[in-house]
C-alpha cells in the first residue's frame, strides 16, 4: 500500500470523484483517459480537467469499481455515487473525510495506493461546481461540501429488473446517461447492455424531467450481463441474418396470397392516423385499429413493467414476453407508404408469425427498438 499525503473530502451532493496532479503523480505507470467533463465552479470559474482513469476503491472492505478524474486545481473529492457504492455515506466514523482507510487500487498495475491521514483537502472548489458530462445537456453538481442532494428537486422511483426492485432517489435534471450509470452501481449491467424503458425506450440525453418521471414511478430495464448472452445458442441477430436471406428469394411480402386477401379488405376506419416522416415513441395507449392475418380487430399493448407485449382481440388476449420475441419483420404497405405491415417471430420458423396489418408509420421504429432493444447488438 502506497500512503499518499492529503486526504479526501466527503461530497454526498457530488456526482464526481476528483484529485489533484499532486496524489495523481502517485499513479506513475497509469495512463489518463481523454474526458470531456467540464466543470464550473458556482461563481463561473471553469475547473480544468486533466483526465480520467479506473481504480476499484476499497473502504473497510467494501469495494466498488469507479472512475476518478483528475482536476488541475487540485480539488480532491470523493464523490456521493461513490461513498453510496462504498457504504460510507451511513459510517459515522468518517465525520465527512476519509484518510487510511480509504484505499485505491488501479487499473493497470493493481497497485494499492491510498489518500494518507486526515486533513484538510486545500481544494479551491469553496462554493461548489458543477459538471457538464460527456454527451449530457443537464449540469451535475460537484461541490465542497456546501451543496447536498437536498439543495435540489428530487424524484423517487423504483428501477425494476430481473424481478428485482430498488428505490432510487436522483436530481430531476439527472439525464437518461446518469441514470444508467446509477442502474450500473445497483445493479453491475454495463450501459451499452441495458435497455431502459418507461413509456418506451428512455433517451440518454433527456432528463428525468422531460420524460416526465415521477414520484412512485417504475422504471423497467431489460438485459443481460456478455456471459449470459455469450451462453446463448442460436444469437438473435443470427436467426435476422437467415431471416432476411430467406426474404430476398421471395415476392414482396406485400403481394403474397396470404396478406393481399387482408390488405384487399382496406384500410380499417378506426386505423389511428399516420405521420409520415416523423417517428414518434409509444403512444400510452395500447396500438388500435389493426387487422390480424385471419381479418380481424387486434389491438398491442405495451406493459413493460412486465416485459411483455399484450395481442388483444375480440376473443382473448396473449400475454407475450418480449424476451421470447426472437425477430420483427416490417414491410411497407404498397400504395400506403405510411402504413405499414409488421410481423412478430414467436417460435424458430416462418410459421410462428403473428402478422398485424396498417400500423401507422411514426411507431414502427419505436415497437421494433421496444421489442428487441438496440442493447443487443455489439
Amino acid at each position: 500500500m502506497f500512503d499518499a499525503n492529503g486526504s479526501m473530502m466527503a461530497d454526498s451532493g457530488s456526482l464526481f470523484t476528483l484529485i489533484g496532479p499532486d496524489d495523481w503523480k502517485k499513479f506513475q505507470d497509469i495512463t489518463l483517459r481523454k474526458s470531456s467533463v467540464r466543470p464550473v465552479a458556482h461563481g463561473g470559474k471553469p475547473i480544468e480537467v486533466l483526465g480520467k482513469f479506473s481504480v476499484a476503491l476499497n473502504f473497510k472492505g467494501n469495494v466498488a469499481d469507479e472512475t476518478i478524474y483528475v482536476a488541475k486545481d487540485g480539488s480532491c473529492l470523493l464523490g456521493g455515487v461513490d461513498q453510496r457504492n462504498l457504504g460510507t455515506v451511513s459510517d459515522p466514523s468518517t465525520d465527512g473525510q476519509y484518510g487510511e482507510e480509504l484505499v485505491m487500487e488501479a487499473d493497470a498495475e493493481k497497485d494499492k495506493h491510498c489518500c494518507g491521514e486526515i486533513g484538510d483537502c486545500n481544494t479551491q472548489l469553496t462554493e461548489g461546481a458543477q459538471a457538464q458530462p460527456d454527451g449530457e445537456s443537464s449540469q451535475a453538481s460537484v461541490s465542497n461540501g456546501g451543496d447536498t442532494e437536498g439543495d435540489k428537486e428530487l424524484v423517487e422511483f423504483k428501477i425494476i429488473w430481473n424481478k428485482n426492485k430498488y428505490d432510487v432517489k436522483l436530481p430531476m435534471d439527472s439525464t437518461g446517461a446518469s441514470l444508467k450509470q446509477k442502474i450500473h452501481s445497483l445493479t453491475g449491467l454495463p450501459p451499452a447492455m441495458q435497455k431502459v424503458m418507461f413509456k418506451g425506450l428512455v433517451s440518454e440525453e433527456k432528463t428525468l424531467r422531460e420524460l416526465k418521471v415521477t414520484n412512485g414511478a417504475k422504471v423497467m430495464v431489460v438485459g443481460s450481463t456478455i456471459n449470459d448472452v455469450l451462453a446463448v445458442n442460436t444469437p438473435k441477430e443470427t436467426i435476422q441474418e437467415e431471416v432476411k436471406a430467406e426474404e430476398s428469394k421471395k415476392e414482396p411480402v406485400c403481394r403474397q396470397k396470404q396478406h393481399r386477401k387482408v390488405l384487399d379488405k382496406g384500410k380499417p376506419d378506426d386505423v389511428m392516423p399516420a405521420i409520415k416522416g416523423a417517428p414518434e415513441r409509444l403512444p400510452t395507449v395500447p396500438l388500435s385499429g389493426m387487422y390480424n392475418k385471419s381479418g380481424g380487430k387486434v389491438r398491442l399493448t405495451f406493459k413493460l413493467e412486465q416485459d411483455q407485449l399484450w395481442i388483444g382481440t375480440k376473443e382473448r388476449t396473449e400475454k407475450i414476453p418480449m424476451g421470447s420475441i426472437k425477430n420483427v419483420i416490417t414491410e411497407v404497405i404498397e400504395g400506403h407508404e405510411d402504413y405499414y405491415m409488421m410481423a412478430f417471430q414467436l417460435g424458430p420458423t416462418e410459421a410462428s408469425y403473428y402478422w398485424v396489418y396498417w400500423v401507422p408509420t411514426q411507431y414502427v421504429d419505436a415497437i421494433k427498438d421496444t421489442v428487441l432493444g438496440k442493447w443487443q447488438y455489439f
